[in-house]
């Protein structure tokens, strides 16, 4: 009896230790991340008031929004194969309804904005130059390929890295599966929600990655009995660091 009881004692110093051990490492992440933040000052940038989204890199494309003989020309900004036209306040001077001007390939024609107010922030409209359209928000298509392209990269960096924590079970693959499914797909959900030339993204995707961070830690623990939990936990750490770091890279440099 002595022995079990010995045995019964032992596991629980070691649950303890470990539930310690995770408070530790999630104090530490969240320190990292705290070090990690760029340093914000409020209202340093002016959020633009309208971002129109054009598909494709057109350099002679210029759009200019007005009223009467009033016009503004909007500043441009190329992220990959997207390019965004914007304005700001300052460059919504007329009263009445407002008209945008689009010059491409030697001409121009004029579409008419019945959308009230402008003057709110992050106004987001595609501009299909084909058919001279204007749709407010972004295309469900591009949101979708976006989305998919995040997920599909995401799956990738984890996979690569519950490879090299040698997980081989199938029943372990098929939990990193549905949990990585469930957690990435909501983030990136989520950040497809903000504007595309938002101040703030990257302090969205450090704190969806917390999120997400504390949603992994506890189901691959709850899931994944392939190894240790200490070993399980040290995986979430890893893989959702390299997720940060491409998540970081891919805001800045490819459309959200």
């Amino acid at each position: 009896m002595a022995y079990n009881l010995l045995i019964i004692v032992s596991g629980g110093v070691k649950i303890l230790l470990f539930k310690k051990s995770l408070f530790v490492i999630l104090l530490l992440l969240l320190l990292l991340v705290a070090a990690i933040a760029p340093v914000c000052y409020a209202n340093s940038a002016e959020p633009p008031s309208i971002v129109i989204i054009v598909p494709g890199v057109k350099k002679d494309l210029e759009i200019s929004i007005g009223s009467g003989d009033i016009f503004s020309k909007a500043s441009k900004t190329v992220k990959a194969f997207e390019s965004y036209y914007v304005f700001y306040n300052r460059d919504l001077k007329a009263d009445g309804d407002y008209t945008l001007k689009i010059t491409t390939e030697g001409t121009t024609y004029e579409i008419e904005m019945n959308d009230k107010p402008l003057k709110n922030y992050n106004n987001i409209y595609t501009l299909n130059l084909k058919n001279k359209t204007l749709t407010r928000g972004k295309s469900t298509l591009r949101s979708i390929l976006l989305v998919s392209f995040r997920l599909i990269l995401t799956l990738f960096i984890e996979a690569g890295v519950f490879t090299l924590f040698k997980y081989k079970e199938k029943r372990s693959w098929i939990a990193f599966l549905i949990i990585n499914l469930i957690s990435q797909g909501v983030l990136n959900i989520w950040l497809n929600t903000a504007s595309p030339l938002g101040s703030y993204l990257i302090l969205l995707l450090i704190f969806g990655e917390i999120f997400v961070f504390i949603f992994e830690i506890f189901a691959f623990l709850l899931t994944v009995k392939e190894s240790k939990a200490a070993i399980t936990a040290s995986y979430v750490i890893v893989a959702n660091l390299f997720s940060l770091v491409a998540g970081g890279y891919i805001i800045t440099y490819l459309p959200i």
